[in-house]
């Protein structure tokens, strides 16, 4: 019995013992504190370049609370490349990243004339306190294509009037891989003045990045009226050794100008009360066009009638002039005095052209003639009831 008791009080003591090593041990070996945390890292990993073309990649930072100083550097870079780290325009070799801010440190990677195409890969290495991240980057080297320039229009050709503004859609496209600053000149004929518009905006210059394109409007206006004829514009865009040529045509196409007169240019005269008086007019073509089509017609006061002899012009050539006779008739009820009445021409396919008429009426002399009658009658009457009735 007293073997029992001694026996079960060892085996509880090694349990113990042993208990107490494990604890220790696992007390030894729990983990430490965490590492401060560190991330690098851009917006464009990877990236297509031209062949001996200098590259700026831009790295950003971040070790979240904690701050820290991070040594960088770069692994695997190709065999003939260049790479240096810039901050604050001056080269660095590491960055004091502050608590909850973000850092950003340029990379600008220079690659050989002689670096051949294809896919190149490196790392960025950033080394903090007891931490350390990495940040693959890849170049993807391509043919660069050489600067090149194209200029297109909607509608290279514009019709338009002497004093109008011929206007032009075009399109400017950067067809390689440099950004470019486009110079815009135009070659016109004397009495043309050229514009060129871009987002509403005047330009003579204009910023244009690597394979991509812009509108331009380009405004082409008379500054006197011009004859009518066709008109070259040749329009130069350059940059450099990059260049694009377009030749637009202006039609200026000839326009009618009627006047509607009188023989002795006087606007005015008389005509009698109910009766059709030949009122003479001129209608002239002083433009660089034939008028087409012209009606004659009037805007007479009310009850007033007008005709037209000819009514109807089929064609009045340019320096040429037609005489047009309007039978004018008061309203039988019209009393003396100025009436105002229009004389219309009105061309097809232009702008009707009138001219006001001031038309005194004058009463016929028969009234006058009657009424001097009844006068006379009246005062023959009153004479003899005087004399007969006088005597006695």
């Amino acid at each position: 019995m007293r073997r029992f008791i001694f026996t079960t009080l060892f085996l509880s003591l090694g349990l113990l013992l042993t208990g107490y090593g494990r604890t220790a041990h696992a007390q030894e070996t729990s983990p430490t504190a965490p590492l401060p945390p560190l991330t690098i890292f851009t917006d464009y990993p990877s990236e297509v370049v031209g062949i001996g073309e200098n590259v700026t990649v831009v790295l950003k930072l971040d070790t979240g609370t904690t701050g820290q100083i991070v040594h960088l550097a770069v692994q695997d870079l190709p065999e003939g490349w260049t790479a240096d780290f810039k901050g604050g325009n001056r080269l660095i070799e590491s960055v004091y990243v502050q608590p909850d801010t973000e850092s950003t440190v340029s990379l600008k990677v220079a690659l050989p004339a002689e670096a051949e195409a294809g896919k190149y890969d490196f790392k960025v290495m950033a080394t903090g306190d007891k931490t350390q991240a990495s940040l693959p980057i890849e170049m993807i080297v391509q043919q660069k294509l050489p600067p090149s320039l194209s200029l297109n229009v909607d509608l290279p050709t514009l019709r338009g009037k002497p004093d109008g503004t011929f206007r032009y859609s075009a399109t400017l496209k950067n067809e390689g891989d440099e950004d470019l600053n486009v110079d815009l000149l135009a070659e016109a004929p004397s009495g043309f003045s050229v514009t060129f518009k871009s987002g509403g905006q005047d330009v003579t210059t204009l910023p244009l990045e690597a394979n991509s394109s812009k509108s331009l409007s380009i405004e082409a206006t008379p500054l006197y009226k011009m004859p009518a004829d066709s008109y070259p514009v040749t329009i130069h865009a350059q940059a450099g050794s990059a260049a694009a040529d377009m030749t637009l045509t202006a039609e200026v196409v000839g326009q009618s100008q009627l006047k509607l007169t009188t023989p002795d240019g006087r606007l005015s005269g008389e005509v009698q009360s109910g009766q059709e008086t030949a009122v003479n007019l001129v209608l002239q073509n002083s433009g660089s066009a034939a008028a087409e089509a012209i009606t004659m017609s009037a805007s007479p006061p009310s009850g007033w009638t007008v005709s037209f002899v000819p009514k109807d012009i089929p064609q009045l050539d340019p320096g040429s002039q037609v005489e047009v006779v309007a039978n004018v008739q008061p309203a039988d009820n019209a009393i003396a005095g100025d009436y105002v009445l229009s004389f219309k021409a009105q061309p097809k396919d232009s702008t009707i052209q009138s001219v006001d008429y001031r038309a005194t009426v004058r009463t016929s002399t028969l009234w006058g003639i009657g009424g001097l009658v009844l006068i006379a009658v009246a005062v023959g009457v009153v004479g003899l009831a005087v004399t007969r009735f006088g005597r006695r």
